[in-house]
């Protein structure tokens, strides 16, 4: 008989060890109310991937608000 070790990862909200596998169904997360908390913050746009912003395309859109 294979005894398998758990897998045990830090939550990504609080940093308590969670399951990983299938059994857990909140997955990184330990439970139902982090994915939430962190599903929250998505929605709410708290999470958010830095883009420059270039002067071309910033003229396209407003060519009436730039000066030279």
């Amino acid at each position: 008989m294979v005894t398998t070790k758990k897998r045990l990862v830090p939550c990504p909200n609080c940093n308590n060890l969670s399951e990983f596998s299938p059994s857990n169904p909140f997955r990184p997360f330990c439970s139902e109310r982090c994915k939430l908390i962190d599903l929250g913050l998505w929605a709410s746009e708290q999470y958010a991937i830095p883009e420059t912003i270039k002067l071309d395309e910033f003229s396209e859109h407003f060519p009436d608000q730039l000066q030279n």
